[in-house]
């Protein structure tokens, strides 16, 4: 399986995403796993608009994405994978062993939130499963764009 990168972005497709990532990696297809996107066909509608021109796009539930990884039917593909969340990507990357390094880009504000980052804000909880995740030995950082220098997560909690 060729994963050039796993981002846990709220915004899943935007700008930055969409283009300026998924062009520095040569990427040809975006999975986005994702339990609530499925659910929500106003989103996804939103996500294909969102997607460029000659990336295929897949919007997958997270079960559906572990067994889609794990079964090799993604291995002709350079793949861009999208989480809306830490806990997302941590379920996702406790079921698929591929899954060394993930990259933290927008993750919103909130009342219970600690900022790390210009854009990256953690819950407790965020906190709890990104220790988990590193201790597994999955790699964390924080880089919104590619000509950004990335950054450990745990220098930043």
């Amino acid at each position: 399986m060729t994963v050039k990168l796993v981002r846990v972005d709220h915004r899943l497709i935007h700008g930055q995403v969409g283009f300026t990532w998924t062009k520095f990696l040569q990427a040809n297809c975006i999975l986005i796993a994702s339990d609530a996107l499925v659910k929500d066909s106003l989103k996804m509608t939103a996500m294909k608009m969102a997607t460029p021109s000659g990336v295929k796009l897949v919007m997958k539930s997270i079960e559906d994405s572990v067994t889609a990884l794990n079964s090799g039917v993604t291995d002709k593909y350079s793949l861009l994978i999208l989480c809306e969340s830490v806990e997302d990507v941590a379920k996702l990357a406790s079921q698929v062993p591929a899954i060394k390094a993930i990259n933290l880009g927008g993750m919103k504000d909130g009342a219970d939130r600690k900022q790390v980052s210009k854009s990256v804000h953690l819950s407790p909880s965020d906190i709890e499963l990104i220790q988990q995740l590193s201790a597994t030995g999955v790699e964390l950082t924080v880089q919104m764009v590619p000509d950004e220098q990335a950054v450990n997560i745990a220098k930043l909690i």
